[in-house]
């Protein structure tokens, strides 16, 4: 008797992986999309209401207030009840929101649906990356959860168009573009629906018919769309699977600071929470501090665009190389780029040295980003896995909710380069963290990595 893992490790890739990583992406990039418009609605907001700077800060930190709840219980309730529920509950919650976000009549208003929708985001986003990596073989990977990632590149590609000609149209272009951000979300949760749950979860949980009837229905999908017999399974693990007692949320959360996995646990919150501080710290306020700089707000929206293009290769190059090199080697070499580039931008004084150092540091932190989410979805057991992802991502929110207060605070003080030289101080922690105490998970079949 195989179990689900030696049978989902002999499957090639196929139109089944292709269809799963379109359905999972497309969630991502819809989630990219609306924390990305923020940085192009905060100017008409900040006209139409007449707000504060402080105000402006919050407004910039709502969403992530919202992603750090969402992310976490979305973890310990993916891990309790399966991925495919809470993913499901998450986008919807996520769709509602933004759509009655475009009717805010007020500041107030604008941050509590801003607010709820991160909720909805944030737990999309922590539940998604190890929902998919459980039905990929460990060949492929790193390249799947890698370009599972890059998709968040074509949201944030997305908002900046939106933000560069819808916005500007009128006063409310920013209501209309919270409704292009929502509506297509329904026709995903009607596509989400054909998803099985994961069969590794299933298994795990005792559910070993429901489990062998789903990696039956792959494998016939995948004999279809190749078209020639598949591989017989291999036995890869040392023990048969035996279903786990199930545990209560705060049980599989106070698992994470267990001495089997509290070195895990601090490594990855550390490396989170310096490469997300970091990342929308730039993506908030690269608009404005281009305006800061002589840009007018035209010619700072047009360049942001390329800036956010930039990510695009970063995420695919750093997936490709996720199974070349392996995930640590692959983040630390897109964190040196990183660190270089922030370096350059405080240093730079010309325009076209300003943009093209932008766009680098756009490449660079994506790439880590796709080695990130890759090596967090697979570095804890499946008993704890979305609870170990969630509770990393919620974590890291508080960097992302400080962020752009402390930027806003920081650059009367420090001025444009004293914010990158923060940054270059803030992303050389992370790196240094992986560097001497991170995995290299290439190749290793999932249950086998924390053994």
């Amino acid at each position: 008797m195989y179990s689900v893992s030696d049978r989902l490790e002999r499957l090639p890739f196929s139109s089944f992986h292709f269809r799963l990583l379109m359905i999972g992406g497309l969630g991502l990039a819809f989630e990219a999309l609306d924390a990305g418009i923020i940085a192009f609605i905060i100017p008409s907001l900040r006209t139409q209401w007449g707000l504060s700077t402080g105000q402006i800060g919050w407004i910039a930190s709502s969403t992530y207030v919202g992603f750090l709840v969402g992310a976490l219980f979305s973890g310990i309730l993916g891990d309790r009840y399966g991925r495919k529920k809470i993913m499901m509950w998450a986008l919807l919650l996520f769709c509602v929101a933004t759509f009655f976000n475009a009717f805010a009549r007020n500041y107030h208003e604008f941050y509590i649906l801003r607010m709820i929708a991160g909720i909805g985001m944030g737990a999309e986003g922590a539940i998604i990356a190890p929902y998919l990596a459980e039905f990929v073989s460990s060949k492929y990977r790193g390249r799947f959860t890698g370009a599972l990632a890059g998709f968040f590149s074509f949201g944030f590609v997305m908002s900046a168009l939106l933000g560069y000609f819808i916005v500007p149209m009128s006063d409310d272009g920013w209501r209309w573009i919270m409704i292009i951000a929502s509506v297509p979300v329904v026709f995903l949760l009607w596509w989400r629906k054909s998803l099985f749950e994961s069969p590794r979860w299933l298994e795990h949980t005792g559910q070993t018919a429901e489990a062998n009837r789903i990696c039956e229905a792959i494998e016939a999908e995948v004999q279809q769309s190749t078209g020639r017999p598949l591989p017989k399974p291999v036995a890869t693990r040392k023990a048969a699977p035996t279903a786990a007692d199930q545990q209560t949320a705060m049980a599989k959360l106070a698992s994470l600071f267990s001495k089997q996995y509290l070195g895990t646990t601090v490594l990855v919150w550390v490396f989170w929470i310096t490469v997300l501080f970091c990342y929308y710290a730039f993506l908030v306020w690269i608009p404005s501090l281009l305006v800061e700089r002589g840009f007018t707000i035209t010619k700072s929206f047009s360049y942001t665009i390329l800036i956010y293009l930039s990510q695009i290769p970063g995420y695919f190059s750093a997936a490709y190389f996720n199974d070349r090199i392996g995930r640590k080697y692959t983040i630390l070499a897109y964190m040196l780029l990183s660190c270089l580039s922030a370096l350059g931008l405080a240093l730079a004084s010309g325009e076209h040295q300003i943009i093209m150092l932008s766009m680098l540091l756009s490449f660079g932190m994506n790439g880590v980003i796709a080695g990130q989410y890759t090596y967090t979805a697979e570095i804890y057991p499946t008993s704890i896995r979305a609870t170990g992802m969630g509770a990393a991502s919620a974590f890291a929110r508080i960097g992302s909710i400080a962020s752009p207060t402390i930027v806003g605070v920081a650059y009367p003080v420090l001025g444009f380069a004293g914010v990158f030289a923060m940054m270059t101080a803030i992303l050389l922690i992370g790196g240094l963290g992986i560097l001497f105490y991170g995995k290299n998970t290439r190749g290793v079949v999932l249950e086998e990595i924390h053994a």
